[in-house]
């Protein structure tokens, strides 16, 4: 592994460190930083919806209001670079409460493809694998 090959591996992990807070904080300016214009987003796997970036964080601003709190946390990233593109999995815990303090959990991973661009690493598609749920049941597509 070279240092551009490193560099490249730490900054996609900050994008995905980046995307979780962006989610978490509903900072939807640093969230649409971390995609291209074009980024096509599918959370359909957790009962969410698929679209392009306008629609997905329209979904987002509506569907994340109804939580006082929630984390999520990025771990065992698998990072395959191919040049000016990548593909990147991670695996994610989600704890997420209501302002009743009833909640629930979920796991899976988030999918993402990238691409190098002039100001750095940015995904052009985002796709979550929901694997399991605790405290809810699990949506059915």
């Amino acid at each position: 592994m070279d240092i551009t090959e490193i560099a490249d591996r730490l900054e996609i992990a900050e994008l995905l460190a980046r995307y979780a807070t962006a989610v978490d904080r509903t900072d939807w300016v640093l969230y649409r930083s971390l995609f291209t214009e074009d980024a096509r987003i599918d959370y359909t796997s957790a009962g969410g919806e698929a679209g392009n970036l306008d629609e997905i964080v329209d979904f987002l601003d509506r569907s994340m209001s109804m939580f006082s709190d929630t984390q999520h946390f990025i771990s065992n990233l698998i990072i395959d670079i191919d040049g000016d593109t990548a593909r990147a999995t991670a695996a994610v815990f989600n704890p997420m409460r209501f302002s009743d303090d009833n909640g629930f959990s979920c796991g899976g991973y988030y999918h993402h493809d990238l691409v190098r661009t002039p100001e750095g690493w940015r995904s052009t598609g985002l796709v979550e694998e929901a694997t399991w749920f605790d405290g809810i049941p699990k949506p059915h597509p």
